[in-house]
């Protein structure tokens, strides 16, 4: 997997040569999120709060809705990790506290076991930030006197990945030191996610054959590297390829051709199709935005909808934890399967909260005579929900209450879209209150 970092420092997206030169800064970090949220996870860290300079919270936040963030800097309380999971972090970057008990360096045992057990061990990120082998915490600041490798293996068991930066190569493009990858691979079975000099697409595919994922700043931010070429080359084709001897390839598909299984769902979670993609295919994906496939009868490249125009419009992809099967989220125009299906599985669409809005936003949209909806004012839809929670709490018997609650979801909704809330926003209120 590759992450985008968008680290922060006074209200400003930087990169940093050393973690202490500007090189350069930007203001478009809700936009960066979901940009970079297509392609992979991405790593959020708050430099200010690392350094103890203070606090880009604020400006966070937002960016944990838009994107699968994994948020770290000055994070030193198993509180303040709760609290950033509930806002919707998908996992907890750790530094400088997991190093330090009592003003001592020393692994923090106590701090790290309540972490693993409160927010989940498979959410935890231990920093493995080294220089000369040797870790290094307060913004890559001070010396611990701790080793790398010893370290890390210390606080595997509450971890579920390492991030590892070589401090001497951060943000100087010239290349990581793979060396301390190597012994981090050989040491912990873990993730390990490696950062600090990448320079090349061909690091990323030395870094995916070693079984680990690249955090990308500076080489991403300047152009020396492509998400999108990243994303291709840190996937195990290897795996995918199909040699003659486990019998005849599929018409026009060629021996040895690498392709990796995709699935493709709807933004509610619903499996609308599979097929294969091959490189080619990937690369196409993210050019035109729409999900493109290698069609192994004809043996070429063939998108979605290309005919029909009911095409699958990309909003994220991923691949699984082998690399070698790929977990597409996408918009469908239209019905999905050639038989004029929603789903190539024969189902038909659920009917979901998310899929409701969408029917009364196309009312209000382009009304069309006769249409209720349409006629919903905001002083109407709210006199409605006012009428129907009193009929729902007078409601006895379970078909009664499933009517009137039904009428209690669409007005509310009525309301919520007419306000320009989404769907998704209540949700995600509901799952932060869950995971506080």
């Amino acid at each position: 997997m590759v992450i985008a970092s968008i680290d922060i420092q006074n209200g400003k997206v930087v990169q940093l040569k050393q973690g202490a030169e500007l090189v350069l800064q930007r203001d478009n970090a809700e936009e960066l999120a979901q940009t970079f949220d297509m392609y992979g996870e991405v790593a959020v860290i708050d430099l200010d709060a690392a350094l103890g300079g203070g606090s880009n919270a604020g400006m966070i936040k937002p960016l944990l809705r838009k994107a699968s963030c994994r948020v770290g800097g000055g994070v030193r309380t198993v509180g303040q990790a709760q609290e950033l999971v509930s806002l919707g972090a998908r996992k907890i970057i750790v530094g400088s506290t997991a190093f330090r008990v009592n003003g001592a360096f020393a692994v923090n045992i106590a701090f790290l076991e309540a972490l693993s057990k409160k927010i989940g061990r498979e959410r935890v990120i231990v920093a493995v930030d080294a220089r000369d082998n040797e870790i290094v915490v307060d913004g890559w600041k001070t010396r611990t006197g701790l080793p790398l490798v010893q370290s890390a293996k210390a606080v595997e068991p509450y971890a579920g990945e390492l991030l590892f930066t070589g401090v001497e190569r951060e943000g100087s493009l010239t290349g990581i030191d793979i060396e301390p990858v190597k012994q981090l691979r050989a040491a912990v079975s873990c993730g390990i996610t490696a950062a600090g000099g990448v320079s090349t697409i061909d690091e990323i595919e030395e870094l995916a054959a070693l079984g680990c994922d690249v955090q990308l700043g500076m080489a991403l931010y300047t152009g020396a590297i492509a998400l999108a070429d990243a994303f291709a080359r840190s996937l195990n084709w290897k795996k995918g390829e199909i040699p003659a001897a486990h019998g005849s390839p599929a018409p026009h598909t060629a021996p040895h051709t690498a392709l990796l299984p995709v699935i493709a769902q709807s933004v509610d979670g619903q499996v609308v199709m599979t097929g294969f993609a091959d490189r080619e295919a990937v690369a196409e994906t993210f050019k035109r935005g729409r999900l493109c496939f290698h069609s192994r009868t004809r043996g070429t490249l063939w998108m979605k909808g290309e005919h029909s125009g009911n095409t699958l419009k990309l909003i994220r992809i991923r691949a699984d934890c082998d690399r070698d099967a790929l977990l597409a989220t996408v918009e469908p125009a239209g019905p999905v399967c050639h038989t004029g299906a929603w789903s190539c599985f024969g189902v038909d669409r659920e009917y979901t909260w998310r899929f409701l809005q969408s029917v009364i936003a196309g009312r209000f949209r382009n009304p069309t005579p006769g249409s209720y909806t349409a006629t919903l004012d905001d002083e109407l839809v709210r006199e409605k929900i006012r009428e129907e929670a009193g009929e729902l709490c007078a409601a006895a018997a379970h078909d009664e209450i499933v009517w009137e609650a039904a009428d209690m979801l669409y007005f509310t909704t009525a309301l919520i879209t007419r306000a320009g809330v989404a769907v998704e926003e209540i949700l995600a209120e509901l799952d932060r209150r869950h995971k506080k």
